[in-house]
């Protein structure tokens, strides 16, 4: 049986952060690596970030982007090379292949887009593994949030279509078979690439709904699986861990990680809508807690700089036109969960078994 890997040895390995969209910035770095850096200073080693065609759209201040027609071409601009060769060990990409609609498999996917998405994610994979040979980094590619994409609306009481169930499923697994042909091409000699779909609705799962949690995820092979956990409440570790342990009961145990293959892709709490940054980071507290116990592989806070608005604003944000999914505000102060997350990368470490110590 193949040796699977095991979970790392610090919690800065595993607890990471989001950086993409925020409505502001606080520096004259180009805004994709000034947010690297702040999370690099607040200690983690863990990044999610969105690969996409419009990086433009997700990273605007300070950067002037070139057109790119490939993820590969995504891959060898300047700023995310910059990124790259940064000292994180995992980055999570939210990657789109230029070209098409994120979601174009929920019209069904024929012979022809299979093999098209499998080759773009083989020529990514390719890329990455061999650019970044025998650094010891891991690429965790991934999509957003798969019972809102195979929905096509943020509708919880809306059921996908068989078409677009069969579509995502056929998408899901031509991307993995890509990832898997450029493991097989170029080796994995100090570098990983592996690939995850993510799921948001597990709740609707355990109630018996058609979702991508019982619907989608049994008929793939992924090597891992991302929960964007916000229908539960995170901070009641009886229910938070309810559910994913039910999640990893429907995701098929992974070659390279065996049966504990899920991750927190996303989680967090806005503080100015939650009831301010003490009762805040209580929540993020207590799901921090809860997903290292559970020996989650990763666990990815929502985010370093607020991209959500509760209010029309012109210009630059203040604190309260903000729902406050941060770890750094607008006028660059720090919230108390900055803290809370900075403490646990100076005084914890994971154990191999998952949980903390």
């Amino acid at each position: 049986m193949q040796k699977t890997i095991p979970l790392p040895t610090s919690v800065r390995d595993i607890l990471g952060v989001t950086h993409v969209g925020g409505k502001y910035h606080l520096s004259s770095k180009d805004f994709l690596n000034e947010g690297a850096d702040t999370l690099l200073e607040l200690g983690t080693r863990v990044i999610k970030v969105w690969f996409t065609p419009r990086p433009g759209k997700e990273y605007p201040f300070n950067a002037r982007w070139p057109a790119v027609d490939s993820l590969v071409g995504l891959a060898q601009t300047p700023y995310f090379r910059a990124l790259f060769a940064k000292p994180f060990t995992t980055f999570l990409l939210e990657t789109y292949a230029p070209g098409r609609d994120d979601h174009y498999f929920r019209r069904g996917m024929s012979d022809k887009d299979r093999a098209e998405e499998r080759e773009k994610l083989r020529a990514l994979t390719r890329h990455l593994l061999t650019t970044y040979k025998g650094s010891g980094k891991t690429f965790i590619l991934q999509h957003w949030e798969g019972d809102w994409a195979v929905r096509g609306n943020y509708d919880p009481d809306s059921e996908p279509t068989p078409t677009e169930i069969r579509g995502m499923i056929d998408w899901l697994n031509a991307r993995q078979e890509g990832v898997e042909r450029a493991r097989q091409d170029a080796g994995t000699d100090g570098v990983l690439v592996a690939h995850a779909p993510e799921v948001n609705l597990v709740v609707k799962a355990m109630a018996g709904k058609r979702t991508v949690t019982n619907d989608v995820l049994p008929h793939t092979r992924c090597d891992l699986v991302s929960y964007s956990a916000y229908d539960v409440p995170v901070d009641d570790p009886a229910r938070f861990r309810e559910a994913l342990d039910y999640l990893a009961r429907k995701a098929p145990p992974s070659r390279l990680f065996g049966e504990k293959n899920v991750y927190v892709g996303e989680f967090g709490a806005p503080e100015n809508v939650v009831g301010g940054p003490e009762r805040q980071r209580a929540v993020i507290r207590s799901a921090t807690d809860t997903a290292l116990a559970w020996g989650a592989r990763y666990v990815v806070y929502w985010q370093l700089y607020c991209n959500e608005p509760r209010r029309a604003f012109e210009g630059r944000p203040v604190n309260d036109d903000l729902r406050g999914f941060w770890l750094v505000r607008s006028d660059g102060s720090r919230a108390p969960v900055w803290h809370e997350l900075a403490r646990r990368f100076r005084a914890f470490r994971a154990t191999k078994q998952g949980g903390v110590q």
